[in-house]
């Protein structure tokens, strides 16, 4: 359990987040397919995105600011990057 500001608790899934391989994928496609499995999961649960796409080092967090999600980490990992995002509530 989280403390929320207002001193109550959130429940947060207590497994670990799931990896989902967008790599071989050129934009538009990682944000797409992130957004559409994003959109199937519940606020706060959190998801990796691993990526080969240059590009998504900007298209990831622009994507995350503008969805209401929350980029909580960002790797470059061998051929490419790795996001962890956050489900937002809307």
């Amino acid at each position: 359990m989280l403390e929320q500001e207002d001193g109550g608790q959130q429940d947060r899934p207590s497994t670990s987040p799931a990896v989902y391989d967008l790599k071989g994928l050129n934009c538009p496609l990682p944000v797409l397919k992130a957004k559409k499995r994003l959109a199937t999961m519940q606020p706060g649960s959190r998801l990796w995105l691993e990526t080969t796409d240059p590009l998504a080092v900007i298209d990831i967090p622009a994507f995350c600011a503008e969805s209401g999600h929350r980029l909580i980490e960002t790797a470059a990992i061998s051929g490419g990057h790795r996001f962890l995002v956050e489900r937002g509530a809307g």
